[in-house]
């Protein structure tokens, strides 16, 4: 009983502290890309899932940086196992991506990405079969992401232009929650120029 106990205080304490560290405003030495910055020069894995390596219009390769995904928008979601805001923003989200692979003028243009920081690949795996997760969710275990997007705190939200040249810029850089999806992917398609239905 006493074990049971020492053990439940110490799960308690864990997510506390992760909460305060991702769902507080961070105190990190760096800052996050800003509208028309380059992204930090980052290395991810490849998913494992061949449908998830698809939808990004990956190959086989093994780690891949976020202006190879074949798309002219890439939305990526910082986010935690253990902020509750990422949890309770988790079906938005997904009704976000659900809405852009039902528009065929979009589909192929806007691809969404999470990336989970400071979460080994099976607290993401937790993540995405808690929550029904549809798009490519990808751990940060180490925080070398964390740490170059400025320690940010969670969700937040980076919206990228891909040009045709390979080059890209950051578009969007906001911490917190959006205000529904449908919103959120007006604002998206507005800021980016990508006009739906060219």
């Amino acid at each position: 009983m006493n074990q049971n106990i020492k053990r439940m205080a110490t799960i308690l304490a864990a997510v506390v502290i992760s909460v305060i560290l991702f769902c507080c405003p961070a105190f990190g030495s760096g800052l996050p890309p800003e509208k028309g910055d380059l992204l930090p020069d980052i290395a991810l894995p490849v998913p494992d899932n061949p449908s998830q390596r698809s939808y990004l219009g990956l190959s086989d390769q093994t780690v891949f940086k976020i202006p190879e995904i074949k798309a002219k928008v890439v939305i990526i979601e910082i986010f935690s196992m253990y902020c509750p805001y990422c949890q309770r923003e988790a079906e938005e989200v997904n009704r976000l991506y659900s809405i852009i692979e039902n528009d065929p003028t979009l589909k192929d243009k806007i691809k969404v990405i999470g990336i989970g920081t400071g979460n080994s690949t099976f607290e993401v795996e937790v993540f995405r079969n808690k929550f029904s997760v549809p798009f490519p969710l990808i751990a940060d275990e180490n925080y070398s992401v964390h740490k170059s997007f400025g320690e940010v705190r969670t969700p937040y939200f980076l919206g990228v232009k891909i040009n045709e040249d390979g080059t890209h810029r950051v578009f969007y850089s906001k911490p917190g929650e959006f205000n529904g999806a449908e919103q959120f992917l007006e604002l998206m398609l507005r800021l980016s120029g990508l006009i739906q239905g060219k």
